[in-house]
């Protein structure tokens, strides 16, 4: 049995580890077999906007106006929020914005 594992991307079990990255033979979908050493550990990661990995504690800035769901504020293109906390669900971060306290998608963050 292969010790590499399936792709992420399209779920076939064809690839095969070049350098420090696996490479899906099928999609051609790369990559890094540290990402994989983490998840099998249990370790979260979540990514920004820009592919960075974000770890709690950093700061971020949000990369487009957010409306608040159950409120007529808005979360300001720019605004930079510090100290996240990365949690488990559809809504990777926890922080405190000027809005308030609230969760948010890591795709709509990049890392500062």
């Amino acid at each position: 049995m292969s010790t590499t594992p399936a792709c992420p991307q399209c779920t076939l079990e064809n690839t095969y580890p070049d350098g420090a990255n696996y490479v899906c033979a099928d999609c051609g979908f790369e990559w890094a077999q540290a990402e994989t050493a983490a998840e099998e550990e249990g370790e979260r990661i979540v990514k920004d906007a820009n592919g960075n990995v974000l770890q709690s504690g950093d700061s971020v800035v949000v990369i487009k106006d957010l409306k608040v769901k159950g409120s007529s504020t808005t979360l300001k293109q720019g605004s930079k929020i510090k100290g996240i906390r990365i949690v488990d669900g559809d809504h990777e971060l926890d922080c405190k914005t000027d809005v308030g306290q609230m969760m948010l998608k890591a795709c709509f963050v990049r890392k500062v």
